[in-house]
């Protein structure tokens, strides 16, 4: 029987499509925290400086990656296999302690665990369709999360591109939302 509407296509969707849902629900969790946070100084600034580390490393990664056309080894992605993923925990922590919300923490901790490593298998599986060989040797040495300390390929720098940032994922207006939100959680 087809579920075209209402809870059950919702459930089933969450259940078996939950990156539909991830990035819509990450904005929330962020104007959320921003709207109903009472933050201290000491966790503002220590919150404030993950935002914008978490939003440096989308930048950078944003600027090297080229979907679907050619695998991303350089910049960020010498160092981890998801440096979008690692910028997002970043600055994700970095709203839920700025926030000054006990319940923040918890809450996005369960976000991450339901959302993120079905994401990590699926983008794996995809890349690996696509590069194959390419593929399984950057993945062999290049964990999805922890940042290798050495580059994959030391000697291979690759170029950052704001036009590919900007086109490829609005990531510098994302970054001045993030900046706007920071803004509002600022503690009065």
């Amino acid at each position: 029987m087809p579920m075209a509407f209402g809870l059950r296509r919702f459930f089933a969707d969450i259940r078996d499509h939950r990156e539909r849902f991830r990035q819509f629900l990450g904005i929330a969790f962020i104007i959320l925290v921003s709207i109903a946070g009472n933050p201290g100084p000491a966790p503002y600034l220590a919150g404030a400086a993950l935002v914008i580390v978490g939003s440096a490393i989308r930048l950078w990664a944003s600027g090297h990656v080229k979907k679907n056309k050619v695998l991303a080894t350089t910049g960020p992605y010498a160092f981890v296999r998801h440096p979008l993923y690692v910028g997002n925990f970043a600055l994700l922590f970095g709203f839920a302690l700025a926030s000054g919300l006990w319940w923040a923490i918890p809450l996005l901790i369960g976000f991450l665990l339901a959302f993120y490593p079905p994401a990590i298998r699926h983008e794996d599986a995809k890349l690996q369709r696509k590069f194959g060989e390419q593929w399984a040797r950057w993945h062999k040495k290049t964990r999805a999360l922890i940042p290798r300390l050495m580059p994959y390929q030391p000697d291979q720098r690759g170029n950052w591109s704001f036009k590919q940032s900007l086109r490829q994922n609005g990531e510098p207006i994302i970054a001045l939302f993030l900046l706007f939100c920071l803004y509002i959680l600022y503690p009065s």
